[in-house]
């Protein structure tokens, strides 16, 4: 089993949105599929706001990474956060998710991409240690904060 990345694409749609469903069932994450459609949709068709990616074969993806683009002075240029990474359970403890975090940060790099960030339960210990194996570190006098508008 390999954490190939194929950019998301609008024939991929129904199959990424079926992914994201599962994780949301996981994560206790209430959304409908069309609000998961509508979120994933201008992803798919090239807004330059941010990519999904698949993880593992196209025709039967095991999970998907997706990313989001800002821009940081603090880092230099360009910066991304992932927004949200799944692997299914059934293929889990593969090293499939270590190799996508660290294949698309490098990836992204080339394209002048000059940090990843992301958000992580501080109770997840497996979450963590797997983050920690991709090199990500946490920024102990920081802390994400979000306001819904």
């Amino acid at each position: 089993m390999s954490a190939h990345l194929t950019l998301g694409a609008p024939e991929h749609l129904d199959k990424l949105v079926a992914l994201v469903a599962a994780f949301h069932a996981e994560a206790r994450i209430e959304m409908s599929d069309e609000q998961r459609r509508r979120g994933l949709a201008p992803l798919l068709d090239g807004i330059p706001h941010g990519a999904a990616y698949l993880i593992g074969p196209p025709r039967a993806p095991i999970g998907y990474v997706v990313i989001c683009f800002g821009w940081s002075v603090e880092f230099g240029g360009l910066d991304a956060i992932i927004d949200e990474i799944y692997v299914r359970p059934g293929v889990r403890g593969r090293g499939i998710a270590s190799e996508a975090l660290i294949a698309l940060p490098r990836a992204l790099a080339t394209g002048g991409l000059r940090a990843v960030h992301l958000e992580v339960d501080r109770n997840n210990a497996a979450a963590m240690k797997l983050y920690t194996r991709a090199g990500f570190r946490p920024r102990e006098d920081y802390m994400l904060m979000s306001r819904t508008l």
